[in-house]
């Protein structure tokens, strides 16, 4: 038996190894992997990290055992045996190639593995197939997944709530029940529910099998102990309809969500501004940037409300992160005051799990249930058309949290606790849901930005011929430039260089009130009425033109669009003025003092901050 304990300390589990098939000797060999595996530094945090590596050795053991040859020890496992259990789990299960890179992680701190068998573990995995790609919602997806979770947690809010005022009622003496029973017994319900999150029980006799408590008759005519405990109380379900919801609003892990603590801090000071409370977020496999912060504000998700947003309150509560937050915290109140601790999921569980039995604590087993929400809600996906042109048959739509954070990373087009990168790699780039509507929005961002930089105006500009004459004779150049001999004179000097050009007027530019020094960055100059681009600029420009275009292939393409489709744009512009000798010639002359230049400015390293 092997204890594992999640990082947190919050939870715990035994992993039973006598249930085990194949030989002492190698079930001790991969009992004493699985210890090294999940022991602290492995890389593995939570309890569900565990059941998977777990789950997938048991596989592996007894598929092992049912060989007509099983090994005995260690060193009779072959390279024929891993890659058997491979293609006999890809008949199984789509995420074969998952399981085996787990099981893979863990063989090779097996001791007295094969040489040939450790080689085979060295090679690169079998690549995730065509059919077990990721596949985010779609948008009308999303929105009926939204609408079901949050019909589901208004009828909870509405039951709780009524039944809180009723009970109040009868304790501050605003309602007498006189002789009528049904709310007698109604009320003694209520406040059994309330006291101990269960229904009066008694223990029948010998004769009614084993001696426990039972609930009395009159409890079991007004419905069962799920039903009436529920009346003050979420269920799993509610709860798992929750978590659905912020998953919906949050794009955060799984496991963040279920852990969501209740303990918070109102940043608007509860002084009914715009609400926000900020809640700290554990994500253990992050090392030491596990620990982080989570702004849940009112204002509303525009991404899954209804088709006419007008319709829709923007203090919704359950159109804003902040009122599902606050909706969820206050159904749940009780539950955690009951319980302890510090979880903001918190309900009845009908049914024990994991060696607890029925009563009220933190959502468990979360994922699993979310799917079989998923699947009691029958919501169905959207309709597909064949390679024929005829439409498929209706598919039902699979309920789960790792596919809505998908979603919300696709849709609102950044990161959620991770860097852009893994954003665009790990997430969007193995996407295989909304291609075609990527595509489009990233084309259409590139025109407008394009189109922006166009129509801002385009940075007055001096040749060589112009910066000749401006050295023979400085007042009538400085007429034609707009500024007066003294300034002209500086520009020329390079005094009023601001990287990619020359500033003619520091003081009353436009992004600065008039008369105060202007602290915009200095890309902003590719689109100002005060700057100045002359020839010695051209090196630089070139360098920063190029950089953004290598800075395209690195990241995410929408960002780069958002961020930097403007300026390439810009420098474009200023770049076609040359002749393509002109430009080729600035390349090569590009120094490292230009090139560190442009790296400093590209960091914002030269921003005021």
């Amino acid at each position: 038996m092997v204890r594992c304990f999640s990082q947190d300390g919050e939870e715990q589990k035994d992993f039973d190894f006598s249930r085990f098939a194949t030989d002492a000797q190698l079930r001790n060999a991969l009992m004493a992997a699985f210890v090294k595996r999940v022991a602290p530094g492995g890389g593995l945090t939570s309890l569900a990290s565990f059941n998977s590596v777990y789950y997938g050795l048991k596989k592996f053991d007894h598929f092992l055992a049912a060989l007509p040859w099983p090994p005995r020890e260690p060193s009779q496992v072959t390279p024929e045996h891993f890659d058997s259990f491979y293609e006999y789990r890809k008949g199984q299960v789509t995420s074969a190639a998952l399981e085996i890179a787990e099981l893979k992680r863990l063989l090779v701190k097996v001791e007295g593995i094969s040489v040939e068998l450790a080689g085979r573990l060295a090679r690169s995995m079998p690549r995730r197939p065509d059919n077990e790609a990721k596949k985010s919602y779609s948008r009308a997806e999303l929105k009926r997944i939204a609408d079901q979770a949050r019909a589901v947690l208004r009828a909870a809010a509405i039951r709780i709530r009524e039944n809180r005022e009723v009970l109040r009622q009868f304790r501050e003496g605003e309602l007498d029940p006189g002789r009528d029973q049904n709310l007698v017994r109604r009320l003694q319900l209520l406040d059994s529910v309330d006291r101990f999150a269960d229904v009066p029980r008694r223990v029948r006799g010998k004769g009614w099998g084993p001696e426990r408590p039972w609930p009395h008759p009159w409890v079991q005519l007004r419905g069962s102990v799920q039903e009436i405990v529920s009346w003050l109380h979420l269920t799993t379900d509610e709860l798992a309809a929750g978590a659905v919801l912020l998953g919906v609003m949050t794009g955060e892990n799984p496991d963040v969500i279920f852990k969501v603590p209740a303990v918070h801090h109102r940043a608007d000071g509860s002084t009914g501004a715009t609400g926000t409370a900020i809640v700290d977020l554990v994500k253990p496999r992050r090392g030491r940037r596990a620990h982080m912060t989570l702004a849940l504000s009112e204002v509303p998700d525009w991404i899954s409300v209804p088709e006419a947003p007008e319709e829709v309150s923007a203090r919704d509560e359950l159109h804003t992160p902040f009122g599902l937050y606050v909706l969820l915290h206050e159904l749940t109140a009780r539950s955690r005051a009951m319980t302890g601790g510090n979880r903001l999921l918190v309900g009845y569980h009908a049914k024990s799990g994991a060696g607890v039995g029925r009563g009220v604590r933190a959502l468990s087993g979360g994922s699993g249930r979310v799917t079989r929400l998923g699947q009691a809600w029958e919501l169905m996906a959207d309709p597909v058309v064949g390679e024929d042109g005829k439409p498929l048959p209706p598919a039902p739509l699979p309920l789960r949290l790792e596919l809505l954070r998908l979603t919300y990373i696709e849709l609102h087009q950044k990161p959620v606790a991770h860097t852009e990168r893994t954003a665009a790699t790990t997430y969007l780039a193995r996407n295989r849901g909304n291609v075609a509507e990527y595509q489009r929005v990233v084309a259409e961002t590139l025109i407008a930005e394009v189109a922006k930089a166009r129509t801002r105006g385009k940075v007055a500009t001096m040749s060589a011929e112009d910066v000749e004459r401006a050295r023979a004779t400085p007042e009538t150049v400085a007429v034609e430039q707009g500024v007066d001999p003294a300034t002209l004179k500086r520009m020329l000097t390079g005094e009023l260089d601001t990287v990619l050009t020359a500033c003619s007027d520091n003081k009353n530019g436009p992004h600065a009130p008039p008369g105060e020094p202007c602290r915009a960055s200095f890309m902003l100059c590719l689109e100002c009425e005060c700057a100045r681009a002359l020839p010695r600029h051209l090196p630089v420009q070139v360098v920063v033109h190029d950089r953004l275009a290598e800075r395209r292939e690195q990241m995410d393409t929408l960002q780069w669009a958002q961020r930097f489709a403007a300026p390439h744009a810009q420098l474009a512009d200023l770049l076609d003025q040359h002749d393509e000798a002109a430009v080729e010639d600035a390349r090569h002359q590009a120094g490292a003092a230009e090139h560190a230049l442009a790296d400093r400015f590209l960091n914002r390293e030269l921003d005021l901050r």
